[in-house]
């Protein structure tokens, strides 16, 4: 088990790096990574601000690209990373896409759509079921979103959107 968690700590840092290019875009630092027998196939970070989409999430742009990169919606033997919790959308999406397997960082109790607050990836209600793995590189991911809130909350532009000029 050792190995296997050594294994998803280094896949883990591929989502963090994004994360942190999430970060100084000034987005939410959420990164994922998807892999495909042992093969990088997708990464991504969020990027709601930057395109003006709600659904920019990192998640969603990677399973995206996966889907891109095999030619097909449905993502059957890939591992997706990510830094936090998926929220409701992105579970959803998960699922649909037939991942799985979903490794986070952080859980959400709050908003958390996988497992924390709803239980989207394991609902008896759908047809499909997800498994998941939690606090692989936990420490590290908690503390990049709470610089970034504790950033966000201490400077000027904290009641202003992101790129809106402070006077």
């Amino acid at each position: 088990m050792t190995d296997e968690l050594d294994l998803h700590a280094l896949r883990m840092r591929t989502a963090l790096r994004q994360a942190l290019r999430a970060a100084e875009a000034g987005e939410v630092p959420v990164g994922a990574a998807i892999f495909k027998d042992g093969h990088l196939i997708a990464q991504a970070h969020n990027q709601t601000e930057t395109l003006k989409d709600a659904t920019a999430h990192a998640e969603m742009i990677a399973i995206t690209q996966a889907a891109a990169a095999v030619g097909d919606w449905r993502l059957d033997g890939m591992v997706l990373y990510v830094t936090k919790e998926p929220c409701v959308m992105c579970a959803g999406a998960i699922v649909l896409a037939r991942i799985p397997l979903v490794v986070w960082g952080v859980s959400d109790p709050l908003r958390g759509g996988a497992a924390s607050r709803f239980q989207i990836l394991q609902s008896e209600t759908l047809n499909h079921r997800t498994d998941y793995l939690t606090g692989v590189l936990e420490a590290e991911c908690a503390a990049l979103l709470k610089d970034f809130f504790k950033a966000r909350r201490s400077s000027p532009e904290a009641d202003s959107p992101p790129g809106a000029a402070v006077v």
